[in-house]
């Protein structure tokens, strides 16, 4: 008995990487929005009946890619923050490893940045609370290096957002360089390195009380 629900499960998480797959392939050329459900099961072979087994819809199924998408990502982006603690290492290398992921997974990049704005409500709000957690993280790994010591939750918080922001648009430049849209890969990287370095020596200069008087 164990042995055929065994088979079961492993049938059923094919078919569901099927699925997944699928709709990253058909999403290569029109957004999450524009895709009927009939149309992601032709492509597997299946009935639309048994995608619900699976999936509530074709929302629910964008979900599962954007955990999928971004979790891929957050996972290269945290080993390279953690791999180093010296600046000039941690940036080369945070940099090195954003360009090999988006090399390695440019299908999950490109329906992150098409539908970071879409027209699918769950999955931008997906694709938000994934970068709030992946802030959150960010956060944790920062204030754990020497510099922070004695910034306050909120600069730390900010900290952590900016470096989001920064390495999620950067990972956006390089399959646009990959794609043979805008500046080539190494001015991507050459770019992304100075920038990372004005964050990190405004970092080392800022205090809360330079935010203070920047408000009066």
């Amino acid at each position: 008995m164990s042995a055929t629900l065994s088979q079961r499960d492993q049938q059923k998480a094919r078919t569901r990487r099927a699925l997944l797959d699928a709709g990253l392939a058909l999403l290569e050329e029109q957004s999450l929005s524009s895709i009927g459900l009939r149309e992601i099961t032709r492509a597997v072979g299946i009935s639309p009946a048994a995608f619900y087994r699976h999936f509530r819809d074709v929302a629910d199924l964008g979900v599962a890619l954007v955990e999928e998408s971004l979790g891929s990502l957050h996972e290269a982006i945290r080993a390279g923050l953690s791999a180093h603690s010296e600046d000039g290492a941690r940036i080369d290398h945070l940099v090195d490893v954003i360009a090999a992921h988006v090399r390695r997974h440019p299908e999950h990049i490109r329906f992150v940045a098409r539908e970071r704005h879409g027209g699918v409500a769950a999955v931008r709000t997906a694709i938000g609370a994934e970068l709030d957690r992946f802030a959150e993280e960010v956060t944790r790994l920062l204030a754990e290096d020497e510099i922070s010591r004695g910034w306050s939750a909120e600069d730390l918080r900010m900290l952590g957002e900016t470096y989001v922001d920064h390495m999620v648009m950067t990972a956006f430049a390089f399959l646009d360089a990959a794609l043979g849209e805008g500046p080539p890969a190494a001015t991507v990287a050459r770019i992304a390195r100075r920038q990372l370095r004005l964050i990190s020596l405004g970092r080392r200069y800022w205090t809360a009380s330079d935010e203070a008087a920047t408000t009066k």
